[in-house]
């Protein structure tokens, strides 16, 4: 991929949004972080990422000489909050559209809330099957879990990586893992020609994980695939290495925290996962990466290293600010419902957008069309053995 084209074409997008008459009120985005639950350690740095591309668009001059600002409701990761969360940014906070939820569990009930009140909400992370398909004002900026496994496994063949058989660990106290457990991880491998061993299953908060591996153990397979989020996955490899498992760890997006190296130490060597942000990419994910560490460090967070879910979250902001100006959205409060459903229709037809994660599409499920990178933990870092443009 050329960087150099890629960031021109950013730069002439930018500066079109903010073409036109002078400033006026700003226009509002509400945003559904998740500071609990299972996927906490991915959301807390999403508003960090977001921010950046407000900033960026601001700085061009906005939407047709509007700001754009942010109005944050905090779900706790708790999809009845997150029901709340919609409601209130819409109808109290009258946000043109909403970045977020984080989960499929809370996209499960946002996106049916959001085809009844008339508002576009797009999940950062969210990658359970099929979840936006139903309804017409729900996207996802995430690539179907499936999809995105299946090119783990065609990575690891590619590069003849031992891969004849495999077994599952998977949380059943969440959505996404769930699905992960039972449908995405076994049939992909079995697709791929592993021959699945066995399964077994654990609770997200769970810390003791000596009787599920010792179950592994008793049937050791080349591979691991762990459906679960990255603090599980770091207590499970720890537990499979000191009873001495071998086999290499794989997953989807779920585990995909650029710390995790980090967290898991040696013990996470060769695990492979999809992710569809990779910093060391080009100059403009450089660039983007370099921002985002100077503004965690000033906000004290642990990690500051930005994950796939930031970057998504910034193209999020970009999405919306460029359907807002092919719309040419006022924020008139006369005009909200008509230019919240502009706004939705104007990203069903968007392709090809430059984003900092690669060419972006929708497609008609919702989901959008992105690149996917297949990266491995080597000596606590991550290093490219895979790279699939959309489609491939």
């Amino acid at each position: 991929m050329n960087p150099r084209p890629m960031g021109a074409m950013l730069a002439a997008a930018l500066a079109a949004l903010g073409a036109g008459s002078a400033a006026g009120q700003d226009l509002p985005l509400g945003y559904l972080p998740s500071a609990a639950g299972p996927f906490a350690t991915f959301s807390k740095t999403n508003e960090i990422a977001a921010q950046i591309a407000i900033d960026e668009i601001n700085a061009t001059g906005g939407i047709a000489g509007r700001k754009l600002r942010i109005v944050a409701f905090d779900t706790a990761g708790k999809p009845d909050q997150a029901v709340v969360g919609l409601r209130k940014l819409a109808d109290d906070d009258k946000v043109l559209a909403i970045i977020g939820p984080l989960s499929s569990s809370e996209c499960r009930v946002v996106f049916p809330a959001g085809d009844r009140t008339g508002v576009a909400s797009m999940s950062m992370a969210s990658s359970a099957p099929k979840l936006a398909e139903p309804f017409q004002y729900a996207f996802r900026n995430t690539s179907d879990e499936g999809y995105m496994f299946e090119r783990v496994m065609r990575s690891l063949k590619q590069k003849d990586l031992a891969m004849a058989t495999g077994a599952i660990a998977y949380a059943t106290d969440d959505v996404i893992s769930k699905v992960m457990g039972e449908n995405v991880l076994p049939a992909v491998m079995k697709k791929a020609g592993t021959d699945v061993k066995l399964s077994v299953t654990f609770q997200t908060q769970a810390f003791d994980f000596s009787a599920q591996v010792s179950q592994l153990v008793g049937q050791p397979t080349d591979l691991i695939g762990v459906g679960s989020g990255p603090d599980p996955a770091t207590r499970l490899v720890q537990e499979l290495r000191r009873q001495g498992h071998k086999g290499r760890l794989v997953a989807g997006s779920t585990i995909a925290d650029p710390e995790l190296g980090r967290q898991m130490g040696k013990a996470g060597d060769g695990t492979t996962i999809p992710t569809t942000f990779y910093a060391e990419l080009n100059d403009r994910a450089k660039a983007f990466q370099a921002e985002f560490a100077k503004r965690a460090k000033a906000a004290g967070l642990d990690r500051t290293t930005a994950a796939q879910f930031d970057a998504a979250t910034y193209d999020i902001v970009l999405f919306y600010a460029h359907a807002m100006k092919q719309a040419k959205v006022t924020g008139a409060p006369s005009n909200l419902a008509a230019e919240r459903t502009a706004i939705k229709d104007e990203l069903r037809k968007m392709k090809d957008f430059p984003a900092l994660e690669g060419a972006i599409s929708f497609g008609s499920n919702g989901d959008a069309l992105k690149p996917v990178y297949v990266i491995q933990l080597q000596d606590g870092k991550w290093t490219l053995i895979g790279q699939f443009p959309p489609g491939t």
